[in-house]
């Protein structure tokens, strides 16, 4: 029998093997975590997608190799977006426009305060901020050295996967605004954020949990 199993995987070719493994795995697998698996070196592992994806294309598939969150993950190709869609209909997890637009400030402005994006928005954000901490988008990174010392936040490995991101080096370049006098600062500007909540970082812990 084992003799038999042997003959059976040696006629699967390299591709279809790692096509298999990123198939059970679901979620992006690291380089390092596929060349183990594989039985191989890095750079094998990096041709071995190449030559995947090419055949994927080639042979029409709706599934494509796109490299994420610095792995590798099998996806749909956007080509059947539009029907595969309606498979979260029932379950819709969507983010609200307020949520999203405190994501895309926390994406490009990151590492950046409660107080900051606050200023940015105009708004109050402590239930966008508990939803994307829930979804695991975004993380507590540290605590920037200001008086109140309020919590500094980012994105996470999650946020990348979700939007199809390699690093965060694929994000689109802002175009460069030149900040009017006046203009509230942005997360680079003055060390205090203007009106900080009362005791600091602390006070926004206690303002999440009541949301």
């Amino acid at each position: 029998m084992k003799e038999n199993e042997a003959g059976r995987q040696a006629e699967l070719s390299r591709e279809a093997t790692l096509e298999a493994v990123l198939f059970a795995a679901g979620n992006p697998l690291p380089l390092a975590s596929l060349a183990a698996i594989m039985d191989c070196e890095e750079p094998d592992v990096v041709e071995l997608a190449r030559d995947l994806q090419a055949k994927l294309t080639s042979e029409g598939s709706g599934l494509t190799v796109q490299r994420v969150a610095g792995g590798y993950q099998l996806v749909t190709r956007p080509e059947t977006y539009a029907t595969v869609e309606r498979l979260s209909q029932v379950t819709d997890r969507h983010l609200s426009a307020p949520t999203m637009e405190t994501l895309s400030i926390i994406a490009f402005k990151q590492p950046i305060t409660k107080p900051e994006i606050e200023q940015l928005r105009g708004v109050r954000v402590e239930r966008a901020l508990a939803k994307l901490l829930e979804l695991d988008l975004i993380c507590e990174l540290g605590r920037k050295q200001v008086i109140g010392r309020p919590i500094l936040y980012g994105t996470t490995a999650t946020f990348l996967r979700c939007f199809g991101l390699d690093s965060l080096d694929d994000l689109p370049q802002l175009p460069d605004v030149p900040e009017q006098p006046g203009q509230p600062g942005q997360a680079d500007g003055p060390e205090e954020p203007a009106e900080p909540s009362p005791g600091g970082g602390s006070a926004q812990h206690e303002n999440e949990q009541h949301e």
